[in-house]
Order: structure tokens, then sequence, then C-alpha cells
């Protein structure tokens, strides 16, 4: 059984390796991916916009920072709209192929779910498999800038362009999984969407406002609460 174990994660492994996260041509000028300054905007971009919110972040204060141009990020990036627009873009693609490794062979409805709700809901944790990348802190980008991105005049033009492909296809794939456990369930798309963003309020309350959430020694209280919310929710 160990021994099927790590052959299974070693596998899995290989896999992610050997994977290439897509994103969005529209969200870029030049692919960042294809050079060594291109890697490093993107992985000093997600240091630096973590750090200092999207609204300090600029294209000067990280040329400074890779010891670089202003210039040269502008032969990437359009604005740092675009750059959020990119790193939003990456996270769903990523976030879109772990939900298919984590739902490969799983024959219960049920534990399809639950592992889908969980990988919405839980902290990230770095992989190791994009070095120019930090998970964690995109995902901390993610939770509180990502509605700077559709909370806006042009969201319509940007949804045409499919810049939010991944993300809807997320939703699109556990909608699928709750009406298969309850076919008659009228609203599986506005319940995972309030999963998701839900999540995104609920850890930010956690580090910022921590009287408007709950935290309970001994267990991620707010996977635990989507968990139970769509459990309830579905009931028949």
């Amino acid at each position: 059984m160990i021994v099927i174990l790590l052959y299974s994660r070693f596998i899995q492994r290989n896999i992610m390796s050997a994977i290439q996260i897509s994103v969005n041509q529209k969200t870029f000028i030049k692919d960042p991916t294809s050079s060594d300054l291109g890697r490093r905007i993107v992985s000093q971009g997600i240091e630096s916009m973590n750090t200092l919110g999207f609204e300090q972040f600029t294209f000067r204060k990280l040329g400074s920072e890779i010891g670089s141009t202003e210039a040269s990020i502008y032969r990437y990036f359009e604005s740092k709209h675009k750059m959020l627009l990119y790193f939003i873009s990456w996270y769903w693609n990523w976030t879109d192929y772990r939900l298919s490794l984590a739902l490969t062979n799983v024959e219960s409805a049920d534990d399809r779910l639950k592992r889908a709700i969980h990988l919405l809901t839980a902290e990230t944790k770095e992989d190791g498999n994009f070095l120019h990348v930090n998970e964690t802190k995109l995902q901390r980008i993610v939770i509180e800038e990502s509605s700077k991105a559709y909370h806006q005049k042009f969201v319509d033009e940007i949804n045409k362009e499919g810049v939010f492909s991944d993300y809807k296809r997320i939703v699109e794939t556990i909608a699928d999984i709750i009406l298969e456990i309850n076919p008659t369930y009228k609203y599986p798309h506005m319940l995972i969407s309030t999963v998701i963003e839900g999540t995104h309020h609920e850890r930010f309350f956690a580090d910022h406002l921590p009287r408007l959430t709950d935290s309970l020694k001994g267990e991620d209280s707010i996977e635990c609460f989507f968990q139970q919310l769509v459990h309830d929710t579905i009931q028949k």
C-alpha cells in the first residue's frame, strides 16, 4: 500500500512538473515565461503587489526591485491592471488543473464535491513546480485584489476576451457535480461562485477584521463552514 501511494505521488509530481500553465494571451504583450527577465518580472511582481497592494504597486518600483527599467516591464505588460489579470488568469488555470487531478478516478460524486470544496477553500501551499511563482502569495493577491479585475467599467470587454474562462470552467465543473448529486437543485453556479468569493472575504476578515468571522482551534473554520454550507444547501 505504501509503495503504491508513493508511486502515485511520484507520477502526479512528474505530471505537474511537465505542465505549462496557459495564461490568456490578452493579458500580456510578450509572454513573460519566454525570458529570464519576464519570469523575474512575474516573480517580483507577485512579491511586490502582495506587499504593497494594487494601489501602491507601480512598474517604476518593480523595475527598481529587479534592477531593470520601467520601460522594460511595459514590453511585457500594458499596465498594472493587465498584470493583475495575468496573475488571476494564471491562478485559476493552475487551480483548474489541480482540480482535474483531485477529481481523477474518484467515483463518488459526494467525495468529488468534498475534494473540490477543499481545493477552493483551503489555504494554498507552494507546490515547487513553478519556481517563478509563489502560489501562497499569489493566493493572497487573488483574495485581496481580484475584485478589482472585474468590478470595473470594462469588465464586459475583458470577459469577451476570455480572461475569466478558467474561473468559469471551475464553477461549471463543480456545478455539474452538484447536479449529479441533486438534479433538482436550481442554483449550482450561484452556490459555487458564492463559495469562492465568500472564501476570499472570510480569509480577508480572518487576517484584518477577525470579529467579522469565526476561528475555532483545531480546524480550518472557513473550509468547515463552506463544506457544511454546500452539504446542507443541496440536500434533497
